[in-house]
């Protein structure tokens, strides 16, 4: 006769059970609580033949250890969050990649949540981490509202990875010196000879918005301010060319590629027709054809850089840090043909 188990009692519509216990554990395996502690938990006091059992009562019984109760209790969940706008985003998805690496280095595990570009979506998921007591918070979006992030800081350390409207108390920041970037943009294709260059951007977000203003600082300061112009994502770009413009710096390399992409549609030739510039030198920039130079942000290393301040928060630290890393441009084939990459 086959003997009934905790937990799982009830017909298809009946009640359940609850989860069984270390206690319903150790009366299926004759010992007490305290070994059964001991043996799942791998200590070597238990013997091999005794642990054996125990895990055999377990696994008869399914059960589960609660390990958010156990770090609870110690403190401390090992958990951290990771808060993404979207994943359609390479240069999201690697920054998430380094604080991967680096949690599992320093023993912490990492929960990931995205909000695909809603703000309503971003604030609960950044709630729902919270309540699971995550150890800290990186937020890789720019989309969530000052008061929720300051809200949040008040329950865990949090740092954001990227350009906030503005600071916050009680957060650090990982940015890139995105005016910079621009400027290594524009430089490298008036290196070139192309006077006549297009900043594409579809933002009007902190990041977007400081790479327009390097753009357009670099373009005075090489006197071409009267060859300025702005235009949004889905500007023709037969129209850029008939209109004179030979080269284009995007506001990322999303949309880089999708120059690059409208281009060949219509018969142009990159570079020799119209160089493009992109801005991340995420993994689309190596996948392009040609490949695409690109402002190269470190983004594993951001990542890495966020979980090494929310472990120095976890320390004690209070008073808050804004790290701001330099890029370097990539040169590749979209702006010089057959060139292969190099670092500028």
């Amino acid at each position: 006769m086959e003997r009934s188990r905790p937990g799982r009692s009830g017909g298809e519509n009946g009640p359940v059970n609850p989860r069984p216990t270390l206690l319903d554990v150790a009366a299926h395996a004759g010992v007490s609580k305290s070994l059964v502690s001991l043996a799942l938990r791998g200590d070597p006091g238990v013997s091999e033949r005794t642990r054996e059992r125990i895990r055999r009562a377990a696994d008869d019984l399914g059960y589960r250890s609660n390990a958010l109760a156990r770090s609870l209790k110690q403190g401390r969940t090992m958990l951290l969050g990771a808060v993404l706008s979207s994943l359609d985003n390479p240069y999201h998805t690697e920054i998430v990649t380094g604080v991967e690496e680096a949690a599992r280095e320093a023993g912490f595990s990492v929960l990931l949540v995205h909000g695909s570009r809603d703000r309503g979506h971003l604030a609960g998921h950044l709630d729902t981490l919270l309540s699971l007591n995550v150890d800290g918070l990186v937020v890789i979006s720019s989309w969530l509202e000052e008061e929720h992030l300051r809200a949040a800081a008040r329950r865990a350390p949090v740092v954001m990875v990227g350009r906030p409207l503005g600071a916050v108390d009680g957060v650090d920041t990982v940015t890139n010196d995105d005016a910079r970037g621009a400027a290594l943009a524009v430089d490298h294709l008036v290196g070139l000879g192309r006077s006549r260059i297009a900043h594409v951007s579809g933002s009007a977000r902190p990041a977007g918005l400081a790479r327009r203003a390097g753009y357009e600082a670099a373009m005075r300061r090489h006197g071409l301010t009267e060859e300025i112009r702005v235009v949004g994502p889905g500007v023709p770009v037969a129209d850029l060319v008939e209109d004179g413009y030979r080269g284009v710096f995007a506001r990322n390399d999303v949309e880089a590629f999708d120059l690059l992409d409208h281009a060949h549609d219509r018969g142009l030739c990159v570079p020799q027709d119209l160089a493009v510039v992109g801005y991340d030198d995420s993994a689309l920039a190596r996948r392009a054809r040609p490949r695409l130079t690109s402002v190269h942000q470190p983004r594993g290393r951001m990542g890495e850089l966020a979980v090494e301040l929310l472990l120095e928060r976890l320390g004690g630290r209070g008073e808050d840090r804004h790290e701001v890393l330099a890029p370097r441009l990539v040169v590749r084939g979209s702006t010089v043909p057959g060139e292969s990459p190099s670092e500028r």
